[in-house]
C-alpha cells in the first residue's frame, strides 16, 4: 500500500518534470523538488476536487463523450500550478490542457512499463 503510493508519487513527479522539459507545451517547473511537491498537490486535488467535479458534471462528460473530463483535468492541473511556487503555465489554459494530456500519456506509459516489469 505505502510502496504503491510512493511509486505513484515518484513516477508522477518524473513525468511532470519530463513534461516541463517539453518547451512547446508551456509547462515550466524550475527544479525536481518542485515536481515532487507538484505531484503531491496534483494528486490530492485530483483525488478530492477532481472526483467531486467529475461526479457533479457527469451529464456533461456523458454528452461530450468524455471530452469534458479533459477540461476538468486541465482545471485541476492549472490549480496545482497556481498553488505550487516554481510551477507555471506559460500559455494559461492551453498549457494546462496540453500539459495534463501529456502527463496522462507519460503516466500511462510509465505505469504500463512498470506493470510489465512486475514492479507495480
Amino acid at each position: 500500500m505505502i510502496w504503491g503510493l510512493l511509486i505513484t508519487w515518484i513516477v508522477t513527479s518524473i513525468s511532470l518534470f519530463v513534461v516541463s522539459r517539453l518547451s512547446f507545451l508551456g509547462v515550466e517547473i524550475d527544479k525536481f523538488s518542485t515536481a515532487l511537491s507538484s505531484a503531491i498537490v496534483f494528486g490530492v486535488l485530483n483525488a478530492t476536487l477532481g472526483a467531486v467535479l467529475k461526479f457533479l458534471s457527469f451529464p456533461f462528460i456523458f454528452l461530450s463523450l468524455g471530452l469534458f473530463a479533459l477540461i476538468i483535468n486541465a482545471a485541476i492541473f492549472a490549480l496545482a500550478a497556481a498553488i505550487v511556487d516554481g510551477f507555471t503555465l506559460r500559455n494559461g489554459f492551453w498549457s494546462a490542457l496540453f500539459g495534463s494530456i501529456a502527463l496522462s500519456l507519460m503516466n500511462s506509459l510509465s505505469f504500463g512499463l512498470l506493470t510489465r516489469l512486475g514492479v507495480f
